[in-house]
């Protein structure tokens, strides 16, 4: 199967409050607001990924089985230039991570959650 290279990359999170989502995301992780047709759902964009940000009332909450509430393990994955520098500014505007750097081969990375509980990831490769 191929995908035509003008379309996006998409994810679903389900999340309780979709203004709240959006909010962070473009605030805070520089997405853009694609469409908003909430309270049920919106979606914004950052590079080729298109974050579908899914409230309650949305037909992809809905089809979500029952116990799914808590988020996985899995998460997005942001690329950033200067990891200390997002970290200085996510904590000035009031956001906390979960844990601290951690540092492997391939970069150094550090966890957030959204207001829903979805994780983030920022990740800084190692220099080259």
């Amino acid at each position: 199967m191929t995908t035509p290279s003008h379309e996006l990359a998409g994810v679903r999170y389900v999340v309780d409050d979709v203004a709240a989502a959006v909010r962070f995301y473009t605030t805070h992780l520089g997405f853009s607001l694609r469409t908003d047709p909430a309270p049920a759902f919106a979606d914004v964009v950052r590079g080729p990924l298109r974050l579908l940000l899914s409230g309650p009332a949305s037909s992809g909450a809905r089809a979500t089985p029952e116990g799914s509430g808590a988020p996985g393990r899995n998460r997005v994955h942001l690329v950033v230039g200067d990891l200390d520098a997002e970290i200085d500014r996510l904590r000035a505007a009031g956001l906390s991570f979960l844990g601290d750097v951690v540092a492997g081969p391939g970069g150094r990375q550090i966890l957030l959650t959204d207001p829903a509980g979805n994780l983030v990831e920022l990740f800084e490769p190692a220099p080259r």
